[in-house]
């Protein structure tokens, strides 16, 4: 398979010529020679004529993973680089169409409710968003910024990084509505390796008129699978993939793909919606990177994967054997119960950390280490072990505080415009929160900006060590100038 992105800006800077343009490294440095922009040739990400091209399959083909055929745009000087590429990805993710995003699924995730809210307005409809509370916040500044209301779907327990949906739980939900929502947002497979029934959700939705949004930023290894699990075969209309995050591509390069159901209008709107929020200089290294990846994805991965998926299974057996709980059922996601085992999940990751193990994520009840096949033997080897020498000792009682039912006092466009004051969260029992207070990993918010904090959210944000939070000012809190 070609990789045209990579192709042109190796022949690029082979030419060696005056950079008389951005950026002002000017090729000097063994990265920077291959960093370019926009230069003549080069293409431009997010266009209208990318777009034309994208809607109107015409040229030769390459082969697929399964031997199938990629389209692909005839080889001749007018080609668009970029667009070329993003047509083997989509080939290569059965999608309708796939745009890249250099700014990880973060740009993808705002460019789908616009979408969203795109197709609802189109309809008539009011574009409500229902979600799962384990939404990511890049789904809680998008939603503000373009004033969505968003219903919530509820976890019943356990982590807030976890909410577990059943298709029909979401149909009730629907039909306790005024009206379906313009879309159902779902987060799988979450922080901790769960992934939802997405064949079953999409199902509800499509009955409802509603579209199926996916955010598969952990995911998009699920393609390669013998038998794919990835949402653009289980229903999705659209979603999102961070490359970066478990395929062989530079961070922040991701996917935004299309469903081939999806409605023609949101086909034709896709760059529109990313360039809506997206940088006017992607990264030419991170478009390299995912260009690459096709090709990598195109040969050899499947296999690879699904021989690196055999060795993750006999390596969690083994563990569970020892006397590890394990969390999900993602295959490249080793989720560790760490209190089951008796140590606070962080004291595990501090244990691994002392032997050379840098894990992906660690809170009080979980450790999660995240791998793929670009990992070695040696590196199983290494975690196998280690885990190995930590003696299992009684377990540690305590759960995290179950979510109540949010008070939403002003939408999250309000409560992010809105001036703040930054408190101790301990002070904050009455306050609406203003802004997410979560780091990334995992972006999951506790509270949702817009929110008035109670009891149960100051106890989550204790258990989670969140000390500080910001909060709006009284003067613009509409029940407080109520009293007034």
């Amino acid at each position: 398979m070609r990789t045209p992105i990579a192709d042109f800006v190796s022949a690029y800077a082979e030419r060696s010529p005056v950079r008389a343009h951005m950026p002002g490294h000017k090729g000097n440095g063994a990265l920077e020679r291959l960093d370019i922009t926009e230069v003549d040739g080069a293409g431009v990400l997010y266009t209208e004529s990318s777009a034309a091209c994208h809607s109107e399959p015409q040229g030769e083909e390459s082969m697929n993973r399964e031997g199938k055929g990629i389209l692909r745009c005839a080889q001749n000087d007018m080609t668009d680089i970029i667009m070329e590429s993003e047509r083997n990805a989509a080939a290569l993710f059965g999608a309708a169409k796939t745009l890249y995003s250099a700014e990880g699924s973060s740009l993808c995730i705002r460019a789908m409710l616009y979408l969203a809210r795109l197709h609802a307005v189109q309809q008539g409809r009011r574009p409500v968003i229902l979600a799962g509370r384990n939404a990511h916040a890049a789904f809680l500044s998008g939603a503000a910024l373009l004033d969505l209301p968003v219903e919530w779907l509820l976890p019943e327990g356990g982590s807030v990084l976890s909410c577990e949906i059943e298709s029909q739980a979401l149909d009730a939900c629907i039909r306790a509505l005024p009206e379906p929502p313009a879309a159902v947002y779902i987060t799988s497979p979450d922080y901790l390796g769960n992934t939802a029934d997405l064949p079953a959700l999409a199902r509800v939705c499509h009955a409802h008129g509603c579209l199926l949004l996916v955010d598969n930023a952990h995911g998009a290894y699920l393609r390669f699978l013998p038998q794919s699990r990835h949402p653009m075969d289980l229903g999705a209309d659209l979603c999102c993939d961070s490359a970066h995050k478990t395929l062989p591509v530079l961070t922040g390069g991701a996917y935004l793909h299309f469903g081939r159901c999806c409605p023609v209008g949101l086909l034709d709107a896709g760059e529109s919606a990313m360039r809506l929020f997206a940088s006017t200089s992607p990264s030419y290294l991170i478009l390299q990177s995912l260009d690459r990846a096709n090709a990598v994805l195109a040969k050899d991965y499947p296999q690879r994967l699904e021989d690196f998926c055999k060795k993750m299974g006999a390596l969690m057996d083994r563990l569970s054997r020892l006397g590890y709980s394990l969390s999900g059922d993602e295959p490249l996601k080793l989720t560790i119960d760490a209190k089951a085992y008796g140590y606070l999940g962080t004291a595990l990751a501090a244990c691994l950390l002392q032997r050379g193990i840098s894990c992906e994520f660690a809170d009080p009840d979980f450790l999660v280490l995240m791998l793929s096949p670009e990992n070695r033997d040696e590196d199983l080897k290494r975690i196998e072990a280690a885990l190995c020498s930590i003696p299992k000792r009684r377990p540690i009682e305590g759960r995290p505080p179950v979510l109540s039912a949010p008070q939403t006092v002003i939408s999250p466009r309000q409560a992010l415009l809105s001036p703040s004051v930054r408190l101790p969260a301990a002070e904050c029992e009455g306050r609406i929160l203003a802004q997410p207070s979560v780091s990334c990993p995992p972006a999951v918010p506790i509270a949702v900006c817009g929110e008035r904090l109670n009891q149960t959210h100051l106890s989550l944000f204790a258990y989670y060590g969140i000390g500080q939070l910001r909060v709006v000012r009284p003067e613009f809190d509409p029940q407080l100038n109520k009293r007034r």
